[in-house]
């Protein structure tokens, strides 16, 4: 088990690299066993937060997104609207504050069960 564990822990550490090293504007961290979305990703990816427009973390078992995930990551523009419909448990999104294309503003309402909250399109967050 601690073996599977620590190929988990790599496999996560692999692909954050990847992205810094590349400067990519996507984190693909799908199929990496998450339960959580690391603590220790956020300080690593400091320096290109501004960048990312997209993250898979398709087929993981997160259980929930932190607030500070959201605000780390305003510059995401994409949301798979379709796969969250699709999860009978959830309750809420919080996608404030992050520049949001058209399609999923226009899309999202009638497909989801539950509260989506996104900002008014070209709203900034507060000041910190």
């Amino acid at each position: 088990m601690l073996k599977k564990m620590g190929e988990a822990v790599a496999r996560v550490a692999r692909k954050v690299n990847e992205t810094v090293e590349s400067g990519s504007d996507t984190l693909d961290l799908a199929e990496c066993k998450l339960v959580a979305f690391p603590i220790g990703i956020y300080k690593v990816l400091r320096n290109v937060t501004d960048q990312i427009q997209l993250i898979t973390l398709a087929n993981n078992e997160l259980k929930s997104l932190t607030s500070k995930f959201m605000t780390t990551f305003c510059q995401l523009r994409d949301v798979p609207v379709e796969k969250l419909a699709a999860m009978s448990a959830l309750r809420r999104v919080n996608l404030r504050f992050n520049p949001l294309n058209a399609e999923v503003r226009a899309i999202a309402p009638p497909l989801i069960k539950f509260d989506m909250l996104m900002s008014p399109e070209g709203a900034r967050p507060p000041p910190p």
